[in-house]
Formats: structure tokens, sequence, C-alpha cells
């Protein structure tokens, strides 16, 4: 539990740190470490400097307590109360640091004292020496800070005691002092090295600045992109490496356009030929068979109506009806296989007239919409592979969907065209159907989308219809149909 609460602490610590500019977290990291070894090295001097400070502040308040001590004791004993006094105040006037002093009696009564407004009863007693000492140091916190308060026993106590008190304000006056030298040189450094960093990390990114807008540019199959080598290091190899890779995508993409020049101009042969092989056969039913089939109606009725005997009249007439149906299949086969309408008004009179034929010809309600194509042509292959699409689609759902309604949607959009043919019938299971050969219906759907280099997707399941969703993208030889 802790492991994964640490990690998870970690992936997100480290998304917001990787989201950082590159040169932000240099110049954050010399910026951190400079400010770090400043304030550890001004924290380690400034304890350093306040215990020797403290150590010799101590040694020297002792110092003056024994210099008034010793000074003091001829003057107690010949009672020179005068000259005691004024001991005191030349002690106070020659130590800066000095902020009282003062003489006590064995008695415990004050002698002389530096207070020039009266004596505070409770510094009295803040600090005594016993007899086998020779001194006894205290700190005492004052108003204006600590007070380092020596008691020094005069001729071993029996002339009474010394008492001195050294303030503390000018050691801390000259620490502070000297911890804020120590924070301006920690900030002027900080200066120097943010401003190396910003132009080590200027040295270091504008290579990589400008890999990465190549590399952008490769991204939008821009592959004249090349980047200058800045130095003989591990950039410099990977800029030569990025202008290897690019020359190979560049080479590449002239191939893949050379394949696919010559793919369309396969596809454009294959569909032609298709096409007119379609036209051929189309117009063979129109002129010979249909006309053949003409002459034998003809021919029929009139046997039917010179002939007297009735069973041969009425053999005549069913023989003329089978010729008469036969030459109307005739017709229609000829119009499936080349409709004269789309090559002389377009894909969206042609589509529209085989929808109204399939409703006319079966139970099936087929809606129609049609965005983008009102003052444009499509390509003559685009065209003929979307009515061939279009018509495989509508003949599967009629043979194989038992739907009652369908829709086809066609929309013209930049640089493509879509076609959308949705049913409400049975549907079916696509991975079954993909495993299973013989549906030639959705074979030629998607052979004919791919050749023109397009995309088929199909969607289906069993009960609730079929949509087919067909993709052509409008560019031939790098250029686009308007």
């Amino acid at each position: 539990m802790r492991e994964q609460r640490t990690k998870r602490w970690f992936n997100r610590f480290w998304r917001i740190a990787g989201a950082v500019n590159i040169r932000v977290k240099i110049l954050g990291i010399i910026l951190g470490l400079v400010l770090l070894m400043g304030l550890t090295v001004t924290l380690q001097v400034r304890s350093t400097l306040l215990r020797t400070m403290d150590a010799l502040f101590e040694e020297q308040a002792v110092s003056v307590a024994r210099d008034v001590a010793a000074r003091s004791t001829d003057l107690i004993l010949i009672n020179n109360l005068y000259a005691l006094h004024q001991l005191l105040q030349d002690t106070q006037k020659n130590n800066a640091n000095v902020r009282y002093a003062f003489i006590v009696s064995p008695e415990g009564e004050i002698l002389a004292h530096t207070f020039g407004s009266g004596f505070p009863q409770e510094l009295l007693e803040a600090n005594t020496a016993s007899l086998d000492e020779y001194h006894h140091t205290m700190r005492l916190n004052t108003d204006e800070g600590q007070v380092w308060d020596t008691a020094v026993p005069i001729f071993d106590g029996r002339a009474g005691t010394a008492r001195v008190g050294l303030s503390d304000v000018s050691l801390r006056r000259m620490l502070e002092s000297i911890t804020g030298q120590l924070l301006l040189t920690t900030v002027l450094v900080s200066v120097i090295g943010i401003t190396a960093a910003a132009a080590l990390t200027w040295l270091l990114t504008r290579p990589i600045l400008q890999l990465v807008s190549a590399a952008q540019a490769v991204a939008r199959r821009d592959f004249s992109q090349r980047v200058p080598r800045w130095a003989d290091d591990e950039i410099g190899e990977l800029t030569d490496a990025f202008n290897t890779m690019t020359a190979a995508l560049a080479k590449a993409d002239e191939e893949r356009a050379e394949r696919e020049a010559l793919r369309e101009q396969y596809v454009s042969g294959v569909i032609s030929a298709q096409e007119e092989e379609r036209k051929r056969i189309a117009r063979e039913l129109h002129d010979s068979t249909s006309q053949t089939l003409t002459s034998l109606i003809i021919g029929l009725r009139g046997l039917s109506d010179t002939c007297n005997q009735p069973d041969v009249r009425q053999r005549a007439d069913d023989l003329r009806g089978v010729a008469g149906q036969a030459l109307e299949e005739v017709h229609l086969l000829a119009l499936q296989l080349r409709p004269a309408v789309l090559d002389d008004l377009g894909l969206p009179a042609a589509i529209g007239r085989f929808i109204t034929d399939c409703q006319r010809r079966h139970k099936l309600n087929v809606d129609l919409a049609i965005s983008g194509l009102d003052n444009h042509r499509l390509p003559p292959e685009v065209e003929t592979a979307l009515y061939r699409i279009i018509q495989e689609a509508l003949t599967n759902i009629i043979r194989h969907a038992n739907a009652e309604t369908a829709s086809v949607f066609i929309e013209r959009c930049p640089g493509l065209v879509r076609a959308v043919i949705d049913d409400d019938g049975q549907g079916f299971n696509l991975e079954t159907v993909n495993r299973q050969e013989g549906h030639l219906g959705l074979y030629g759907i998607r052979e004919r989308t791919e050749l023109l280099g397009g995309r088929l997707t199909i969607e289906s399941e069993p009960g609730h219809g079929t949509s087919l969703f067909v993709e052509i993208p409008l560019a031939v030889n790098g250029g686009s149909y308007a």
C-alpha cells in the first residue's frame, strides 16, 4: 500500500515536472544548487562564528570582572568608596560592551555601582560566586538582549564580590553584518550562475528546438528539412541521424508518389476497361438482342392475327408475352450495365433514377440525401465507383436483408467524398462473414473502394440492421478535384 502511494505521488510529481521547459529545468537546478550551497554555508559560518564569539565574549567578561576585582581590593580595605565608584565608571567607559558593574560586600550591601538612577535589587540575586569558585558567569535576558553576568570573589570573598555585565549587542550586530554579507554574496553568485546557466541552456536547447521544429515539419510531410550540425557531441550525432532519416523519408515519399501515380493509372485503366466493356455489352443488348426480340414479338403477333386455330393463337400469345418479358429484362440489364444518365447528367441523377426503379420494382422504401454535388461533377472513375457501390449495396439489401426501409447519404467534403448506406434489416455477424468466402457483394464494394485509395467500414449486428461507410479521396497526381 505504501509503495503504491509512493509510486502514485512520484508519477504525479513527474507529470508536473516533465511538463516544464528544459531551460527552466536547467535554470532551476543550477539556481537551487547555488541557493542551497549559499544558505548552507551561511548557516554553518553563522553557527561557527556564534560559538566562537560566545566563547571569546565569555572570556572577555571574566577578564574584565577579574580586573575589577583585583583593582578594587585595596580600595575596599581602606574604605575608599569614591575611588571604588570611579573605578567602576572608568571600567564601563573603557569597555564599550560593559553594560553595568557593581561591588557587593560580604554582607550583601552594594558598595558601588554604575546605575545612576538606582540599583535594581532583582539583579543582586541573579548571580553569585561561591568561595571555592574563581568566577561564575551566567546569561541574563534583558530588554536590550543577552547580558553575560560574571561574579568574581574579592580577596577570596572576604572583601565582597565584583559583578560585571557585558551586553552582546555589538556581537549580534557584527554577526548580522557577516550574515548579510554572506547572503549578498549568495545572491551575486546566484545571478552569475543564472546568467551562465541561461547561456548554457541556450547553447544546449537551440539545436534541440531546431530538431523539434524540423520534426514537426516532417510530421506535416515536409521531408526537405535539414538541421545544421552544431558540434561533435551527442546532439551532433542526433542531428546527423535526423538528417539521414529525413533523406530516407524523402526518397520513400518519392517512391510512394511514383507507385501512387502508377496505381492511379492502373485503376483508371481497369475501371475504364470495365466500363467500356459494359458499354459494349449494353450496346449489343440494345442494338442486337433487343431488335431480335422485337422482331420476334412482331412475328408472333402476326402469327396470332393470321392463324385460325385457337390453340396455336393462344400458344403464339403466350410466346409473345415471354418474349416481351425477356425484352424488358434485356432493357433493364443494359441499363444496369451502363446507365446513360450517369454520363449525361452525373451521379445524383443516376442514383435517383436507380432508387426510383428499385422502389417501383421492390417493396423497399429508400431515402436519398445528397450534399455538395449540386454544381460539381466528381471524377468519372469516382462517379462510376460510387454508383456501382450503391447499386451493389441496395441489391444486397433487397436480396438478403429483409429490410423495409433503407437510406443513402452522399456528401462531398474537402478532399474526399463520403457515402453512407443504412438499412433496418436483419443484419449479420461481421466476424462470421469475414471468415467465410463467397460474399461477392461486400467483396466487390470493398475492392472498388480500395482501388481508389478509399476506406470501407461496415457496422452490423444480427437483428439491428447494417451500415456501410465509404470514404474515397478526391486526389489525383498530388492535386484535388475542385
